[in-house]
């Protein structure tokens, strides 16, 4: 084998050798850290409330002059909610139900208390942001689970609590916080205990569970169940021109603009797979570098193996250093790659590490595979295509 090789190296060009190899660490590196890179920001887009998982939408009706007047309604009719729940880009769909009755919250601090009306409304569990085990009520229970959205916090830490002169809340002490709740309607009065379980991101209100609004409704409400005037809205995509289109036909208005995030989705899909594409082009061009070496290596010494082949050694043992030498550089190249792609993920994951607490980021076992696929794969097709033109030299050699 040592012979053989040293006979069929002497017209090896160095310079196409590193040419392959520079186009094809390029190539590996992109395709890894394209796919590592996809991998790692995942789980900032799996959280709930992420726009790659599609959008949480809150509807509503827009209010003109008749409501304004008491001469129309701004409620969704069965039928309508039916509509929407039709529309192939709604995965679920769910209704608010408001308290119907007056609610004042009322909270001590240095033995003054603070009083303020408050709203209630509820949702089906399965809109909630919120994971927690205290999320129920049972009629005849004095104590009242509340979900505040976040902003509410943000509002007063950053806003009220600063200009005031005011100490900020962390989000454990404002969980601590317990509300005095006085509800009245249908001619009777109670207090409740509200105690804060969770802060929302999603939802714009002021939740209590589905059990206490049926349950409260009945006891202090008027009695007749009324039509929702707000909905939220699961979709199966971040929220794009069908969406829109469909929303303004129908005259709905979002809470809040999802626009920019749909296009921010449509702009990331379209850059991961950019970089891949480019990526793969650096591959194909290595092969092809490499191929088009290998083959002007063969034409040169195709004289040599012609006679080799004529002494009577196999087509296998001939193609044998050539297959080797393709599959060492290529194993060299993913070699050099992954360091690199170390390199690389120490410049990003930093930032993605800022955009959400707790943040995790994917292994890279994964990509590591996919790198040795890719270069077994690279590596076979230059076996086969090295294997057929020493086959065509022995048939005619025959």
């Amino acid at each position: 084998m040592t012979l053989l090789w040293k006979l069929l190296r002497c017209h090896l060009s160095i310079a196409q050798t590193v040419g392959f190899a520079l186009a094809g660490l390029v190539g590996m590196t992109i395709v890894l850290a394209a796919l590592q890179a996809y991998r790692d920001v995942l789980p900032v887009f799996n959280v709930p409330d992420s726009f790659m998982q599609g959008d949480y939408l809150v509807l509503s009706k827009r209010v003109g002059a008749l409501q304004t007047l008491g001469l129309g309604s701004s409620d969704f009719t069965s039928a309508e909610l039916d509509e929407l729940k039709a529309q192939p880009f709604v995965r679920d769909a769910g209704a608010f139900t408001p308290a119907d009755y007056r609610v004042k919250g009322t909270v001590g601090a240095g033995g003054v208390e603070f009083s303020t009306y408050l709203f209630f409304e509820a949702v089906p569990d399965r809109f909630l942001d919120v994971g927690t085990e205290q999320w129920k009520y049972e009629p005849g229970d004095r104590e009242i689970p509340i979900i505040i959205p976040r902003n509410y916090l943000n509002l007063y830490n950053y806003g009220f609590a600063r200009s005031q002169g005011l100490p900020q809340i962390s989000e454990g002490i404002f969980r601590r916080v317990s509300l005095g709740i006085d509800i009245a309607g249908n001619g009777r009065t109670e207090r409740f205990r509200g105690r804060i379980v969770g802060l929302s991101n999603r939802l714009n209100t002021i939740l209590v569970p589905e059990s206490f609004i049926r349950w409260s409704n009945g006891q202090f409400g008027q009695g007749s169940e009324k039509q929702p005037s707000r909905v939220i809205v699961e979709t199966d995509r971040a929220a794009g021109a069908a969406v829109s289109d469909y929303l303004a036909r129908k005259g709905y208005e979002v809470e809040g603009d999802r626009r920019d995030d749909a296009k921010a989705a449509r702009l990331l899909r379209l850059a991961a797979g950019g970089v891949g594409g480019v990526g793969l082009v650096f591959s194909a061009m290595s092969f092809y570098i490499l191929m088009l070496s290998v083959f002007l290596l063969l034409q040169k010494n195709s004289g040599k193996m012609e006679n080799l082949l004529l002494l009577g050694y196999a087509p296998v043992r001939v193609a044998l250093p050539y297959q080797l030498l393709t599959f060492g550089l290529n194993l060299c190249v993913l070699l050099a790659a992954l360091p690199l792609l170390w390199l690389v993920r120490g410049w990003y994951l930093p930032e993605l590490a800022v955009l959400q607490e707790g943040y995790s980021p994917a292994g890279v076992g994964v990509t590591v595979l996919c790198g040795a696929a890719l270069a077994a794969l690279l590596s076979l097709f230059n076996a086969i295509a090295i294997r057929r033109k020493i086959d065509s030299l022995n048939r005619k050699k025959s």
